[in-house]
């Protein structure tokens, strides 16, 4: 059945079912949004009241009514819209049972003007998405983010225009929920790397590209589609957008049209060739370690500068990126040791980017919760660090067997990350790094990736007493 939006005055008595609450905001963001436009809103969610305190809380004094600890079908059949969660399956039996599902990204792309500039890929698209945004406000843009960055666009949807450029991170569930809708139609679209990722959803990789196809599906030639030179699946990309396509790469692109990355081995420029010639809009000194920031990093500037910033505003926006929470996080230093939080690394290739960050001795905790990933391509990389401490876990296990099929020594499983990070303190010297990258989802110990981090620094701050 179609969407039953078409403006934002048909949400005034309508019927709306927001399916999972969760603790990150979408949800939330939601069920707010609809309950403030005269919506029946009723909420649902498997976790029970006492896990959704807090959100709940946020909601409170709102007409919603909430169903927990369980779902009801006459919610969904007698919905006249349900809003999905990205974590639930399309084939859910009561997303089967409704009459029409949209996300909150969908709706709100339905309803803004704003001009959308999408990023999406297996790793690296909260950086790129995050600094794009913070190239655009340091431009003097009045710019937003949100999407899978844990912000839904829904709680800032009264602050865009046709002038306020909206940067959204998209995770392939996300695009995915927003299948045959035509409801995403970027200015312009960015894909990050492409790697393995969620293979315990998907069939196969085709089946994963698949929905990272999406983000371009409905582009017209009026706007632009950024893809990695570098990566296997960027010329598929290439040539199937109906947008204008542009490059990044490592090295200089010859013929084709973007930017790429010139110089020392870890000062590299970043450069772009357009109507004005050869222009740098990323420097060759970066707050973020490691050659994939920086190559993530070039492709935020050129999307900031293809959307019209000028060349030395994106440059000097680039100088002062700090980067993001929980991806290669710096966040102290003390007796001589850096500690780096780099929780979102939740694949093994990741955790190799990671580690071949960093010239310093490295002490790394890593390990966690299996999603049916392959550790075989960070073999080589687990040989570098100095030490290497480990979280239980059933990728843990799998990790194991290849740590002692090549003789590298490690610490632990530990069962508790307090436990982890006191062994991995023993092991650092001045000059050292202590870094959290686990290449594991976080379930089973933690609530999520972000949990994981927090907690992280919370220890290390409460063990040896950083700020």
């Amino acid at each position: 059945m179609p969407s039953p939006i078409k403006r934002r005055k048909d949400l005034a008595g309508l019927k709306v079912t927001v399916m999972g609450l969760g603790l990150n905001g979408g949800g939330l963001a939601t069920a707010r949004f609809f309950a403030e436009q005269g919506s029946f809103v009723t909420v649902t969610d498997m976790k029970g009241e006492k896990e959704l305190a807090e959100s709940i809380a946020a909601l409170e004094g709102l007409p919603i009514r909430f169903v927990l600890g369980k779902h009801e079908l006459s919610d969904f059949t007698s919905a006249d819209l349900v809003i999905k969660n990205p974590a639930v399956k399309p084939d859910s039996p009561y997303l089967r049972a409704a009459r029409a599902v949209e996300s909150d990204l969908s709706v709100f792309l339905r309803l803004s003007q704003a001009p959308i500039l999408a990023i999406t890929g297996s790793k690296g698209k909260s950086t790129v998405s995050t600094a794009l945004h913070h190239a655009l406000v340091s431009g003097g843009i009045q710019a937003f983010l949100g999407g899978n960055i844990a912000v839904s666009p829904l709680s800032f949807i009264d602050k865009t225009g046709p002038e306020t450029p909206v940067v959204l991170e998209l995770s392939s569930w996300q695009l995915a929920d927003m299948r045959g809708s035509s409801a995403l139609m970027p200015r312009i679209s960015l894909i990050t790397s492409i790697m393995p990722d969620h293979m315990n959803r998907y069939i196969s990789m085709d089946d994963y590209v698949a929905d990272k196809r999406l983000i371009y599906a409905d582009q017209g030639p009026d706007s632009f589609t950024i893809v990695n030179r570098d990566d296997p699946w960027g010329e598929l990309f290439a040539s199937e957008t109906k947008a204008s396509v542009l490059y990044y790469a490592s090295s200089e692109l010859g013929r084709l049209p973007g930017a790429w990355l010139e110089g020392v081995r870890g000062h590299e420029r970043g450069l772009y060739a357009g109507a004005f010639g050869i222009e740098e809009i990323l420097p060759a000194e970066l707050l973020v370690p490691g050659p994939h920031q920086r190559k993530n990093l070039l492709s935020a500037a050129l999307a900031a500068r293809i959307y019209g910033m000028d060349a030395g505003t994106v440059s000097k926006a680039m100088a002062c990126f700090r980067g993001v929470e929980h991806r290669l996080e710096f966040f102290a230093q003390k007796d001589g040791v850096r500690f780096y939080n780099d929780s979102a690394a939740t694949i093994p290739q990741a955790v190799a980017a990671a580690i071949q960050s960093f010239d310093t001795p490295l002490v790394l905790i890593t390990g966690g919760t299996d999603k049916n990933l392959d550790f075989e391509p960070a073999r080589a990389a687990y040989r570098r660090p100095k030490a290497i401490v480990l979280l239980a876990g059933s990728g843990t296990d799998k990790l194991i067997a290849l740590l002692e099929s090549e003789g590298i020594a490690f610490r632990g499983p530990f069962g508790e990350l307090e436990a982890a990070v006191r062994e991995a303190l023993k092991l650092t010297e001045p000059g050292s790094t202590l870094i959290l990258s686990p290449g594991c989802t976080s379930f089973g110990m933690f609530v999520n990736e972000f949990d994981r981090g927090r907690k992280f620094k919370d220890c290390l701050k409460r063990i040896i007493g950083i700020d």
